[in-house]
């Protein structure tokens, strides 16, 4: 059996758009959840001489043998300029995924 939701958000007031997904797997017993997350901003600047973020990694990832869950946590944090038409953009990204495995049946110990 697999679940898709698909969300697609857009905040002109603050200007950055979120798409986000969401699976849900169950397989030999496993169900697994994935989720995925997208999050844009788009900033008109004036000068090139303010300063970019700095990019960041995130990374970790979690495993019960006992109970057989895993968990993996992944994130990503950046920016670039980009030119159009003569104006200059700052674009703020962030990407997110995690993602969830454990018995669809919990187990007893």
């Amino acid at each position: 059996m697999r679940d898709l939701v698909f969300k697609k958000l857009t905040s002109l007031e603050r200007g950055r758009k979120i798409i986000s997904s969401c699976e849900i797997l169950e397989k030999q017993g496993m169900r697994t959840v994935i989720r995925r997350r997208f999050v844009c901003k788009m900033i008109e600047i004036k000068d090139t001489a303010r300063e970019k973020p700095v990019p960041q990694f995130y990374l970790y990832r979690i495993s019960n043998h006992l109970q057989q869950q895993e968990s993996f946590f992944y994130r990503t944090k950046a920016s670039i300029y980009l030119k159009d038409k003569g104006r200059l953009f700052l674009v703020l990204f962030g990407h997110s995924l995690k993602i969830d495995s454990r018995p669809a049946i919990s187990i007893l110990t």
